[in-house]
């Protein structure tokens, strides 16, 4: 027996034409002839002459990111090198003070970004575990167990129940073959594979019952295909490539910071040559006014941004994972707050993951069954809700009997987990529910042999011997078991099966996958072949919905926030679940993957406004459907756990995969991890972003105010001609105390009330938006107001110093005090709200205490010029610098009253 000869004519040239040929919709004999080879396999010359042409069978190995690449990363926003440079400068200048703390908040920043960048890098490493170690191929006529790697095109493997499927290849023969795709489709059940050619263009992976696929498991029957392709050209090696082609995108906040820290530039480049100009032009001393415009400009830049919008970010990371939400890159956690899509997959996210029979149809009956998931707890209900008792139901009893027999699924932990196929569990815990079990039913009538599914059977069964001899218990495809059967268990027993029996058996397996369940036939006969049968009834078999899950998809709804369902499954079932949970809202289409493939990119955009269901969707579709909703605006949070989901998750805004079921490439690929598999979770983490992006624009708010004010109170006084009411280390001390721990405390701020209850904000919009800018400026000049009059007042008294720091200390607790207008958008009035942020409560004494240090503790003082203050200084300065707060306090009351009242 010999291999096949040197290749033919036909043989393609290279992997990436092997990878355009449609091998499903080939006969075997065909790809065989396509391939140069037999089903005795190739011999080895030939095979080391096409291991030279298509390489081996291994994933692509991604050169990995250069630790120092990742680190420098780090340094690359306009507001880390704005601070840079700002840090160069007061070196420069002298100022070693505010360099060192500029210097270690960039430290600080760039640490935690690195170690969280160097973590999320590392999803091409993780396929690499889906390489199988070892295939058996065939070789000359002889099968052997050779390294996986070194397969190539044309080798014949053999497959059976336990194996990791080596490479992709179409089937030669196949002995009731099953295979786990769920890792590269999402298809929530093992697939039947048949030899039959699957014809038609476009057909999707989960659709190729002809091939099978690299990365997939064997969980039963047996199989031998010829490899078709290896290496980055299997499915598998194909979503690696997708993966490592796209590119993450930058989170809204990400995008926000960035426009923030260019505007800066230019504004701070612009107050530093104004006032050291306007100052030198009015007399003078050169070298203040170059010092009082680096300060300036160091002031207008807000130092403690990236720390702050950094621990904000860490906070809610803590937060988050005390309830089961693990993030991976902080910027995440605030583009979940502006989420205005969440898409999911549906088998174990929606879903519970978990098969339960929730219906049993005879001709004339249709029986409700309580309970979920693999518990043993559950009644038995008629259609109007009378309770039914199995022992006095004939039909339903023999029905529950052939459950119990012809599964071998196991239930492990008080059904906490399953060994064996997920259908034939939920079998299994339905007969159990009536109080049936294998264990015992076979003490009556013992097994004595078994017929494995058959997939052109379309049918398995159980072979048990009684006192009347072979007893056979079958299950399977209902038209299949309709086909071989001869009568029906009725009410009275069996009776005869005619045309219009048959009938209402399909109208009822219609109605059954019409509400989106999986239907199992049942039937019993004599004898050992499956003939003749008795045709018990059906059984309707759901993924019920996971908890919390129809609450958290209203609770996204009313937050405006939409949710769309990708899967692998059948669109049918897709639309069902869908449908029940309420998930595709105002969405009035679904898209299977053949129609997507059909579909451009500007066709696909147009129509994602209105699909709410996707279903038989191929990696490469999930990318698409991730961009085209971008394109429309959208900020996107894709859910999965599959290695066909990593492309997808590493596409949108958020990723987010599940940690308990979830692949390591779904992981590594996603920016945030769901600890408890639970969908809830997600509205958990969209609440938590929202916090997050306002204690963001709270803290931006609050610093902007404060850093204009001190630049105003300069000009101000320029402007008319009045002497320098702020040296250069107070407006560094100003920057170094009251502006940073306040604003850390703002980083603490509980939720506002009704924070789900507004619609998502449009992620366009700058942090500084125009209203932003105006209320922002309004609180500036208010604190510039007070601080100018301090110091007039001050200058009345005849003594500069003593101006100075009426100046100083008015401009410091103002800034304080408006540490109120910044936490809530409705006030802080009532006691509750005061001490709802103890952080920000706590921040008062403390700035205060270093205010009167930097006044009546002498080397303090003496570094920032300032000199003691008597009771009527302080009465002004108490005075004015609670007016900014009042103020605001009271018009902030005001409007909330009015809006309420409205």
């Amino acid at each position: 027996m010999g291999g096949a000869v040197s290749p033919s004519g036909d043989l393609p040239e290279s992997s990436d034409a092997l990878g355009r040929i449609e091998w499903h919709g080939l006969t075997p004999d065909e790809t065989l002839r396509r391939l140069s080879t037999s089903e005795e396999g190739l011999d080895p010359d030939e095979v080391e002459r096409r291991r030279a042409r298509y390489g081996d069978n291994r994933l692509r190995r991604v050169e990995p990111v250069r630790w120092w690449r990742i680190l420098a990363d780090q340094f690359t926003s306009v507001v880390v090198l704005l601070l840079v440079a700002a840090a160069v400068v007061s070196l420069l200048i002298g100022e070693r003070v505010e360099s060192v703390a500029i210097a270690a908040v960039l430290a600080i920043n760039a640490a935690i970004g690195f170690v969280v960048e160097l973590r999320a890098r590392r999803a091409m490493d993780a396929l690499l575990k889906y390489e199988a170690p070892e295939a058996r191929v065939r070789r000359s006529g002889e099968t052997e167990a050779v390294d996986a790697g070194l397969l190539v095109p044309g080798d014949v493997v053999e497959i059976e129940d336990g194996d990791a499927v080596p490479a992709d290849g179409r089937l030669l023969s196949s002995s009731g073959l099953r295979v786990n795709e769920a890792p590269l489709t999402g298809e929530s059940l093992p697939v039947e594979k048949r030899v039959e050619s699957v014809e038609g263009e476009t057909v999707p992976v989960a659709d190729r019952t002809s091939m099978i696929f690299s990365g997939t498991t064997v969980v039963g029957g047996r199989g031998v295909a010829v490899v078709t392709a290896t290496g980055t050209e299997s499915q598998i090696g194909r979503i690696g490539t997708l993966l490592s082609e796209v590119e993450a995108g930058e989170t809204p906040l990400e995008e926000r910071l960035d426009a923030l820290g260019r505007r800066l530039v230019w504004l701070t480049l612009g107050v530093a040559a104004f006032v050291s100009v306007l100052g030198i032009l009015r007399g003078a001393d050169v070298v203040l006014m170059i010092e009082t415009g680096v300060a300036l400009a160091i002031a207008a830049v807000p130092e403690g941004l990236p720390a702050v919008a950094t621990i904000a970010l860490a906070v809610g990371l803590r937060r988050m994972a005390r309830r089961n939400a693990l993030v991976r890159r902080l910027a995440a956690v605030e583009a979940l707050g502006s989420t205005t899509v969440v898409c999911t997959d549906k088998t174990g996210t929606l879903t519970a993951g978990k098969m339960t029979v929730k219906a049993i149809a005879g001709r004339d009956h249709l029986v409700r069954i309580s309970g979920e998931g693999y518990k043993e707890d559950g009644e038995f209900f008629a259609e109007d809700d009378r309770r039914i008792d199995v022992a006095s139901e004939g039909w339903l009893r023999q029905l529950l009997v052939g459950c119990a027999l012809t599964t071998r699924a196991q239930l492990l932990d008080e059904g906490a987990r399953v060994a064996g196929d997920p259908t034939d569990a939920a079998l299994l815990v339905a007969a159990r529910k009536a109080g049936l079990t294998a264990e015992d039913l076979e003490e009556t009538i013992p097994r004595v042999d078994e017929i494995p599914f058959d997939t052109e059977r379309r049918l398995s069964a159980s072979i048990h011997e009684d006192d009347e001899g072979r007893i056979i218990y079958v299950k399977g495809a209902p038209d299949a078991l309709l086909d071989r059967s001869t009568r029906w268990e009725g009410a009275q027993g069996p009776t005869g099966l005619d045309d219009e029996t048959r009938e209402r058996f399909r109208s009822r397996n219609a109605e059954l996958a019409d509400r989106g369940l999986r239907v199992i036939a049942l039937a019993r006969g004599r004898g050992d072949e499956p003939e003749e049968l008795t045709f018990l009834g059906l059984a309707g078999i759901l993924d019920p919905p996971a908890e919390g899950v129809e609450e958290t998809i209203r609770t996204l709804d009313a937050a405006g926030v939409r949710t769309v369902v990708i899967t692998g499954d059948q669109k049918a079932t897709a639309e069902a679940i869908a449908d029940d949970l309420g998930a595709r809202g105002d969405a009035t289409e679904s898209l299977e993957g053949r129609e997507i493939s059909r579909l451009d990119d500007e066709e696909l955009e147009e129509r994602a406004g209105r699909v709410g269901v996707y279903s038989r969707v191929s990696p490469e579709d999930k990318v698409r459907i991730v961009r085209a909703l971008q394109s429309r605006g959208e900020v996107v949070a894709m859910i999965g756990d599959g290695v066909n989901d990593a492309a997808a998750l590493k596409k949108s805004d958020v990723g987010v995969a599940m940690g308990r079921r979830g692949t390591d490439v779904a992981k590594d690929a996603a920016a945030m991890v769901l600890g408890d598999d639970r969908f809830r979770t997600i509205g958990v983490a969209v609440e938590e972003g929202r916090v997050i992006f306002d204690n963001i624009r709270k803290f931006v708010f609050y610093l902007f105010s404060c850093n204009v004010a001190e630049v105003a109170t300069i000009m101000g006084a320029s402007l008319v001609g009045a002497p320098v009411p702020l040296l250069p280390l107070q407006i560094l001390w100003l920057n170094l105390v009251t502006d940073t721990f306040p604003a850390l405390a703002l980083a603490l701020e509980p939720a506002e009330p009704g924070v789900m209850e507004r619609p998502p904000r449009d992620p366009r919009t700058s942090i500084l938006s125009a209203a932003f800018v105006r209320t922002l400026g309004f609180y500036a000049l208010l604190i510039t107001g007070s601080t100018l009059v301090a110091f007039a007042w001050g200058l009345g008294t005849g003594e500069r110093d003593r101006a100075v720091t009426v100046a100083f200390m008015t401009l410091a607790l103002a800034q304080l005090f408006h540490l109120g207008n910044a936490r809530s958008r409705t006030g802080v009035l009532s006691p509750s709200r005061i001490f709802a942020n103890r952080w920000a409560v706590g921040s008062v004494p403390l700035v205060i205490v270093l205010q009167l240090l930097a006044v009546y503790w002498e080397p303090l003082s003496s570094l920032l010029d300032t000199v003691p203050l008597g009771l009527a200084d302080w009465l002004v300065v108490f005075g004015l610098s609670l007016a900014p707060a009042v103020i605001g306090q009271t018009l902030r009351y005001l409007r909330h009253r009015g809006a309420s009242g409205s």
